[in-house]
Order: structure tokens, then sequence, then C-alpha cells
């Protein structure tokens, strides 16, 4: 199996301060926990929100036609850990595609949901679920 791509992240401050890509972005953080966090700033719940929307879109438009569209939203929720130590994330998925019905938007989620590389890691997760929606304009 050969590598098709690689990057790099690192963080040296915790759940406060910058996050940052090899050779790319710099990404000021700060924990959606702490009252007094610099609203700007962004947090593992919403990085990776938009790194399995970007992914699953982008996977689900390889089984649709070229004038279809589709839509993901992510939501990411933090809870108490059950059972505990620490904290946990809630993670669903909800993919629309233009013109389906509920079976055709079944049928792309379950594609790209089994090819996109963000679903894989996430695959068998408790806290985590997909769900097919109508599409929203």
């Amino acid at each position: 199996m050969s590598e098709r791509y690689r990057t790099e992240a690192s963080n040296r401050d915790g759940g406060v301060g910058v996050s940052v890509v090899a050779d790319g972005m710099s990404v000021p953080v700060a924990s959606p926990l702490n009252p007094d966090r610099d609203p700007a700033a962004s947090n593992p719940e919403q990085l990776l929100a938009l790194a399995w929307a970007t992914c699953l879109n982008a996977t689900a438009r390889v089984f649709v036609a070229d004038d279809v569209r589709t839509a993901v939203r992510v939501e990411v929720a933090l809870h108490d850990a059950d059972p505990g130590p620490g904290l946990e994330f809630h993670v669903d998925a909800y993919l629309s595609v233009e013109g389906a019905d509920a079976a055709e938007a079944e049928r792309v989620l379950a594609a790209a949901h089994a090819r996109c590389p963000v679903s894989k890691l996430l695959a068998g997760a408790a806290t985590v679920a997909v769900h097919a929606e109508p599409y929203a304009a």
C-alpha cells in the first residue's frame, strides 16, 4: 500500500494557544469550556466537525451526478465520559442530496461513509452516527 499524502500538525500550548500545520496554517485554539476563551479561537470539537464534514461531502460527490449538490453538516457535542473518567465526543453527521428521495440519500450516505477516511477512523465508536436528511438549499 503506497502513501498518497502526509501532513503533520503540532500543539505545544494545550487547550489555549496555537496549533500549527507543518508548512501551513496556524490555528488559535481555546477550550470551549473556558468562559474567558477567545471567541475567534477554534477548538478540537470544531476541527473534528470541519474535517469530517469536508471529507464526507467530498466523498459523497463521487456517488452523484456532477450537477447534483450534496451537503453535509456535522454536530460534535462534548459530554462527560460514561463510564468516566474524562470527556468524550458525541458526533452526528447529516448528509443530504439535492433532489434525492430518502432511499437514494441513504444509498449515497452508506457509500460515502464506507469510503471516507474520516468515517473509517470514527467507525465503530458508540458515540458516532450518520443520518440522511432532506436537502435544504
